[in-house]
């Protein structure tokens, strides 16, 4: 990092600045470097620091028009996109605090945060996410606009303005001279331990949670990741991860702006790859489910290619694996051995780079576990990924694999300014200055994961091996992690599915996964009671649970009772289990809690048929 700073309104002003000095100097506008890109048509246009400075400043002014102060919140709901970053520079550096969602959340979910946060002010990004919040507004209380950043919406709703026309209204309320000042004496006033955002995160049970986090909580984890990762000027990073997720604000945001490195925001998910040929990047940020996308486009081309070439390809991942294994074992690589990776490189390795852009010195894995011989595939191709750990209320990061001394397996050492110990359970605690300030209007939740000392309860079970290297075994806490990334909390989602009359008990299926899936007992009564109801005949109890009428009856409840759950949160499959799960067979536990690690081995069969079913 180039320059150290206090707060997140001080780096963004004395980033600015930097670059506004150098642009003023002789034959240096022209160049001027590029903090944004974004797609506009079939071409990636970039934005300065300069424009970027501007157009922040507008916005804020506009905001302060509307009546916004310091300690005020307003929410955004919106795709990455540099609106995003301008809103979210705005509304902290003028002393307001921001609220990011996920732009998939339900109406009732922005509902329940909205309220619960007090938001004065949303933020949305397009025409579906501004009707999707009109549904609710009559539900919150403290909410007195509503901004759409899509210039082409339009509404006869009162209070909904235009993005464009705050940034114009704030322009005119100012001379620039006195609106530059105005902001940089706002971001002035921003203290270290100022409240500066809040995540919402999902509990084990009941409503999310509302993560406190300060300027020195995200600070101190700018510095560490910074330290950790060697990220300059001359780099480029893909972003296509949520930036309302930790995860990405502080490593694939704020850590890029801190180090004067450039951010190309990708389309969406589904345009990641033709992206990365365009931008070429050096670095991306990624969860698990890029990497599984990555490598089944490349075994898919694989198997329509001819049976020579699967046996080259074949070849060549064997070679890799080897070369891998004896490189990060710090062991003597042979003439033989280093002469066949090569030959692998040339005819195999080198064209899977390629579909990265060429030039990508790191992925940066985080936000759910990667699997060992997924990491395996990618460092045979000669493609580092640095694997991190971390949780909302670290800000997030706790610790990553270095370049220099990868290790698959393991989450690396924790950052210089973040320490971690193992409890005598086996749980991971940490501490540091990116610890949490708490959970807003809720001490007793903050009491529960923070201790006296100031240790945080991860809820993660881990060791730390010979090397150093932090290695997470287990989960203690009862929360999912999808491989897309997302926080799941299975038991509310459980909780509402056995309202249905059909379901005795549910056992919620996702960790690592794709999408959720459940083993569902029915109430063996009520459904054969339906079953006369309706006219089913059916032999046995077999034949009924697979009977099509009694599965899309079920399919209905199922549907019914998830209209409020995130797309990620819904269950997508189920499979019908022929008897309730017990204590006799170790499945629950005496006080009736599923046994989830034993549930999943002992149905493996059925699980992995759900998912290859889907």
């Amino acid at each position: 990092m180039r320059q150290r700073f206090v707060t997140i309104p001080q780096m963004f002003v004395q980033v600015t600045n930097h670059f506004s000095a150098l642009n003023t100097a002789p034959n240096k506008g022209d160049s001027a470097k590029h903090v944004y890109m974004r797609k506009v048509g079939k071409e990636y246009v970039g934005m300065t620091y300069d424009e970027l400075r501007e157009l922040t400043e507008n916005f804020a002014a506009g905001l302060k028009t509307l009546g916004v102060v310091r300690g005020d919140k307003i929410g955004i709901v919106a795709e990455n996109r540099i609106e995003w970053v301008v809103s979210d520079f705005a509304i902290i550096g003028m002393g307001g605090i921001d609220v990011p969602i996920f732009p998939t959340m339900t109406s009732a979910q922005e509902s329940y945060i909205f309220n619960h946060c007090e938001a004065k002010i949303i933020i949305v990004s397009n025409k579906f996410q501004l009707n999707k919040l009109l549904k609710v507004r009559g539900e919150l209380t403290k909410l007195e606009y509503i901004i759409v950043m899509n210039d082409d919406v339009e509404t006869d709703e009162p209070n909904v303005l235009k993005f464009a026309d705050v940034v114009r209204d704030g322009a005119a309320s100012m001379a620039e001279a006195e609106r530059r000042a105005w902001f940089e004496n706002q971001s002035a006033l921003s203290n270290a331990e100022d409240l500066i955002t809040l995540i919402y995160t999902s509990g084990t049970t009941g409503n999310p949670k509302a993560v406190m986090l300060t300027n020195t909580n995200l600070v101190s984890n700018v510095e560490g990741s910074a330290d950790a990762i060697d990220i300059g000027e001359k780099d480029l990073l893909l972003s296509f991860l949520p930036l309302c997720h930790a995860y990405e604000r502080t490593t694939g945001y704020y850590t890029l702006f801190a180090c004067h490195a450039t951010v190309a925001f990708a389309v969406s998910i589904e345009t990641v790859a033709e992206n990365m040929k365009e931008v070429r990047p050096t670095y991306m940020t990624a969860v698990p489910r890029l990497f599984e996308r990555i490598q089944g486009r490349i075994l898919t081309a694989i198997e329509k290619d001819t049976p020579t070439k699967q046996k080259v390809f074949q070849w060549a991942i064997g070679v890799g694996k080897r070369h891998t294994a004896l490189k990060l074992a710090g062991k003597s690589i042979s003439p033989v051995l280093a002469g066949q990776y090569a030959l692998a490189d040339r005819l195999v390795f080198g064209k899977i780079r390629e579909r990265t852009g060429g030039r990508l010195r790191a992925f940066i894995s985080g936000g759910a576990a990667l699997p060992k011989d997924l990491a395996e595939f990618f460092f045979a191709a000669g493609i580092t990924i640095l694997e991190g750990y971390g949780l909302t209320e670290s800000s997030p990061v706790l610790s990553v694999t270095r370049a220099a001394a990868p290790a698959i397996g393991t989450v690396g050492k924790p950052l210089f300014n973040v320490q971690i110990k193992i409890a005598e359970d086996g749980e991971i605690l940490a501490k540091g200055p990116n610890v949490m300030k708490g959970y807003l209007h809720d001490e007793e939740a903050t009491k529960a994961v923070i201790n006296d000392e100031g240790w945080l309860h991860t809820g993660d079970i881990g060791v730390i091996n010979e090397a150093g290297n932090l290695v997470i075994t287990d989960r203690k806490k009862n929360i999912f992690v999808s491989s897309g990334g997302k926080n799941i909390a299975p038991q509310p989602i459980e909780n509402t599915l056995t309202q249905s009359r059909f379901i005795d008990q549910i056992v919620l299926l996702g960790d690592k996964r794709e999408f959720c899936t459940a083993l569902i007992v029915p109430d063996f009564e009520y459904v054969k009671e339906y079953a006369t109801m309706n006219g089913l005949s059916y032999a046995d109890t077999h034949s009924l649970l697979h009977s099509d009428a009694l599965l899309q009856a079920i399919q209905r409840d199922v549907d019914a009772l998830q209209t409020n759950f995130a797309k990620f949160e819904k269950v997508r499959k189920f499979t019908l289990m022929e008897r309730a799960f017990s204590v006799e067979e170790g499945e629950i536990t005496p006080k009736l809690n599923v046994r989830r690690h034993i549930v999943e081995k002992k149905f493996s069969d059925k699980i992995e048929k759900m998912y290859a079913e889907a």
